[in-house]
């Protein structure tokens, strides 16, 4: 099976490297040098994930992951690993707050870029596997979650998360009641290992209380558990 990506990147060497790198590996990749043909493209081809670079000329990375998000449809789930220049912290929680499902710091080893590529690619394509452990909707409240059709309602209206966002949904939600440390949520997700410094999972979850909560400043559905992780209440209106 052959996955249609996208690049989104200013830089014409990187981007042929990853093109060569990843096509025995069964992605097929389109490279889009600056943010508005990225776009352009993305309607286009639909692909099954963008490769977007944060620092271009023009429309930057945020920007286009900003638009991204603020299409109708399955285009503004599109998964987004964003590539951010020396990993720095403060681009990587914004590029995350604004919809990024995950992100790679510059320079990279191509072999990581695949990995992370797959590892978003798996998350999505496996919306059956929470399902086995019970019924397909989980109820609490006013807040509905269908694990099969991937989406997340509040009060019969749509709340809009990413891939990854609605596989940590599941996680906690699925474990109601139950204390879980970053660790163990990151674990639930089969996503990549969570370094003691990072915080990205606690960006991710912001972003899910801004989506569920009717007011993430005191949420009601996913507490914090200082010093230990998350729980995500039994008992919701």
């Amino acid at each position: 099976m052959t996955y249609q990506l996208l690049m989104i990147e200013d830089d014409a060497r990187l981007a042929q490297m990853v093109v060569e790198y990843l096509g025995p590996s069964g992605f097929e990749v389109t490279h889009a040098a600056d943010g508005e043909a990225g776009l352009e493209q993305l309607q286009r081809l639909q692909p099954a994930l963008v490769i977007l670079d944060l620092m271009m000329p023009g429309i930057d990375g945020l920007e286009v992951c900003r638009r991204i998000r603020a299409l109708s449809g399955e285009a503004a789930r599109t998964p987004v690993l964003m590539l951010t220049a020396k990993g720095d912290p403060m681009d990587r929680i914004i590029g995350l707050e604004l919809g990024a499902d995950d992100y790679l710091p510059k320079p990279f080893e191509p072999r990581e870029l695949l990995a992370r590529i797959r590892a978003v690619l798996r998350r999505r394509a496996e919306p059956g596997a929470a399902s086995e452990r019970g019924a397909p909707l989980l109820r609490f409240g006013s807040l509905e979650i269908d694990r099969d059709a991937r989406t997340v309602q509040v009060a019969s209206q749509v709340a809009e998360l990413t891939s990854y966002q609605f596989d940590l949904l599941v996680a906690l939600a699925e474990r109601a009641g139950r204390v879980l440390t970053r660790d163990q949520i990151m674990e639930a997700v089969r996503g990549r290992e969570l370094d003691a410094f990072d915080r990205s999972i606690d960006v991710h979850i912001g972003r899910i209380r801004n989506a569920i909560e009717a007011d993430s400043k005191t949420p009601k559905r996913i507490l914090t558990v200082r010093g230990v992780g998350y729980v995500f209440a039994k008992q919701q209106d």
